[in-house]
């Protein structure tokens, strides 16, 4: 199989409040092999010495073939290897075409498009009303929604574009918010504590399970995830990841599931799908390459500003033991945060992370 390029980037698919979002392509490494070649933020030279001394003392393996470049136009000079993008989107299409990639991506990257073939595959999905327009909401719309209810819009990102109504009049000013053509959708609130992230990957039509894990929340805010997951309801949601695979999509893509606990059961809900890489796919493939089965991805934030300050001493990954800290998203170390997978049981985990946020 041919070797890959790795450019992900995620500037022009990501919300612009996001700290750092510019060097998150740094995620690429440590899912990266020799042969590859890495497209990364020129920015990130900085803390390449200090990153590449962490892989080689944990046993990761990873590419040193690096373009110290983010325009993706340069994409089309690299036709001898396999693509590997965060989104293919529009601009990724436009270098690389792939019409049958693009157009299953940008399909089920729209809500309301995911609400229609969930339905229609039989993936059981919460209460919710797809509009083509926030225009068309009318009183009798709003009258007859249960609250807390979501209007989300049919595509966003970063969790931008959704708003959570409690009253029918904060609806009416969510509804305000849009333009009036936009599309959106009411969604009854999911009242569940579990969210569960399940990634599937596809290669040359072939889709494969590729990890279940567990989100770990900050009340609402998503904080990383963690494997094995309590529960992995595959077969909920593989009709629409194999429907997705005969349609043409390539690389990584996951669903995001709330679980219900009820006296008379367990009841799952899917969310939406990502057709794309997502928080949990970098430690995800990380894992798999060191064979790691029980770990932690954690964010933290730090009071440096240079990986090599960082004072992971005793703590990194040791492959005897199984145990330890592999850095993930490394690069936004540049502004005060980073994202580290910590390998070990639940005990362990906790004791790294605390070891970590004390010599952050």
């Amino acid at each position: 199989m041919k070797s890959r390029v790795l450019y992900h980037d995620i500037m022009h698919c990501t919300a612009d409040g996001v700290l750092g979002n510019h060097l998150y392509s740094g995620r690429a490494v440590g899912i990266s092999e020799p042969e590859d070649v890495l497209m990364l933020h020129p920015q990130l030279r900085a803390d390449w010495d200090a990153l590449c001394a962490h892989y080689q003392r944990i046993g990761l393996r990873h590419s040193q073939q690096v373009i110290w470049d983010i325009d993706r136009t340069r994409l089309r000079d690299l036709t001898e290897h396999r693509l590997s993008v965060f989104f293919f989107g529009s601009a990724e299409h436009q270098v690389r075409p792939d019409p049958s990639w693009y157009e299953t991506v940008a399909t089920i990257n729209c809500k309301n498009a995911f609400m229609t073939h969930a339905q229609r595959l039989g993936v059981p999905v919460p209460v919710t009303r797809c509009f083509a327009q926030v225009s068309a909401i009318q009183e009798d719309d709003i009258a007859a929604t249960e609250f807390p209810c979501y209007l989300k819009a049919a595509i966003s990102v970063s969790g931008v574009g959704i708003f959570r109504c409690t009253n029918a009049a904060e609806l009416r000013e969510a509804c305000r918010q849009f333009a009036p053509d936009l599309a959106v959708q009411i969604q009854q609130e999911v009242r569940a504590t579990t969210f569960l992230n399940l990634q599937y990957s596809c290669e040359e039509g072939a889709v494969r399970r590729l990890a279940a894990t567990e989100q770990v929340l900050d009340g609402y805010v998503h904080q990383g995830n963690r494997h094995p997951a309590s529960q992995a309801p595959w077969e909920l949601v593989d009709p629409l990841a194999n429907w997705l695979g005969e349609r043409g999509i390539r690389g990584l893509f996951a669903f995001d599931l709330a679980v219900l606990e009820a006296a008379e059961g367990t009841e799952y809900l899917a969310i939406e799908c990502n057709p794309r890489y997502n928080g949990a796919s970098y430690p995800t493939l990380i894992a798999d390459k060191l064979g790691i089965r029980e770990w932690l991805a954690l964010a933290f934030g730090t009071r440096h500003r240079r990986l090599a300050d960082l004072d992971l001493s005793g703590l990194e990954y040791d492959p005897t033991t199984g145990t330890g800290v592999v850095l993930v998203n490394w690069g936004p170390i540049q502004v005060g945060k980073y994202l580290a997978l910590l390998a070990g049981d639940r005990t362990q985990q906790e004791a790294l992370a605390a070891e970590l946020t004390t010599r952050c």
